[in-house]
């Protein structure tokens, strides 16, 4: 085979590639919910997360939280979450129905039988994370159901100045969200800024496998960020209010990067 074969057969790969992003692009783009909740409360959906917090040396915070992010968009974009892929139907059950998502923690050989469950892991200088494949809370793997949801939190870390490359995913800092529920908003915040970007943006976004930078935002900056958001410069969570924050609680606000 001549190297203009080759060339010629990368090109069209890579273009069939960027097709089939912008198609799983597109599904979330259209954003979720609308289905609501199924009758029986054992077939409501749900996204689980693990978050790997090991008890002799736990990760930043911070770093835990952009994995976690990174993760939860990772599946949603994942190439088995579209169309003819084998997570398909198990994440459109539950992108189309009232988006939940459940963060757990694990250690050890916990963390290590959770690995084996379809999902998909980001590491953030040493933090890891897995989001998992979606389903109903009635028919969680019992690898993961048998996860702690609470217990455990991680202090507050100042990780400096974010890279002004990168989105930012600024959290709500008047409401002392938990590490578990900050990590499912944050889960949130980024398919929200993944759908909202235009596709080629988000492409990019996807080669970089979703980085992103968490920070807390205070009353000092909280206002500023409420207002990117009144002038679409930015995206926010307004949580459903089923644990820990108020309903309708602006939880996080996701700034696209500089790139």
């Amino acid at each position: 085979m001549s190297g203009g074969d080759v060339s010629v057969e990368t090109e069209a790969r890579e273009r069939d590639d960027a097709a089939e992003f912008a198609l799983r692009h597109a599904e979330l783009a259209q954003g979720y919910g609308g289905a609501g909740d199924p009758d029986d409360p054992a077939m409501v959906q749900a996204m689980q997360m693990v978050l790997h917090i090991p008890k002799a040396e736990p990760p930043a915070r911070s770093a835990l939280l952009e994995a976690a992010a990174a993760a939860a968009v990772a599946v949603c974009l994942d190439p088995r979450s579209g169309p003819g892929g084998e997570w398909e139907s198990r994440y459109l059950a539950w992108k189309r129905s009232r988006i939940r998502k459940v963060a757990r923690r694990a250690r050890g050989a916990q963390w290590l039988a959770a690995g084996e469950v379809d999902g998909v892991t980001i590491e953030v200088d040493g933090a890891q994370a897995r989001a998992f494949v979606p389903g109903p809370v009635g028919a969680i793997d019992q690898r993961i159901r048998k996860l702690q949801i609470g217990g455990t939190d991680l202090e507050h870390d100042e990780p400096g100045p974010p890279n002004p490359e990168l989105p930012v995913l600024w959290v709500n800092a008047a409401l002392e969200m938990s590490v578990g529920k900050a990590a499912a908003q944050v889960g949130h915040a980024s398919m929200l800024l993944a759908g909202a970007l235009p596709v080629a943006a988000a492409a990019a976004w996807a080669e970089r496998e979703f980085r992103c930078a968490v920070r807390d935002a205070g009353p000092d900056r909280w206002p500023a960020l409420v207002a990117e958001v009144a002038a679409g410069r930015a995206v926010a969570v307004r949580d459903a209010g089923f644990t820990e924050v108020a309903p309708g609680s602006m939880t996080v606000i996701a700034v696209p990067g500089a790139a």
